[in-house]
């Protein structure tokens, strides 16, 4: 079960996730290509170890688990696999 950002982050962008993460999962980072087109930061399904370090760092609350994503935001784990060609 891999984390799954939702539309709280979507416009805010902020980056605590990315320097959570030990096995840099999410994307795009500041520094890469696409940041500023991105609409939100995604989480690869495949990456993503499930250790949870990001979800207590970010300041809008969009990191949920998989099976804990709210009924609203469910097309979001589809949305940050397609991020990375899942």
């Amino acid at each position: 079960m891999a984390y799954v950002i939702a539309e709280p982050c979507i416009g805010v962008k902020d980056t605590a996730c990315v320097d959570a993460c030990p096995v840099d999962c999410i994307h795009p980072r500041k520094d890469e290509g696409g940041f500023e087109e991105a609409p939100q930061l995604f989480i690869d399904p495949v990456e993503c170890i499930d250790c949870g370090a990001c979800v207590p760092v970010c300041p809008v609350s969009a990191i949920f688990a998989q099976d804990d994503l709210p009924d609203k935001w469910k097309g979001f784990a589809e949305e940050n696999a397609k991020h990375y060609g899942r």
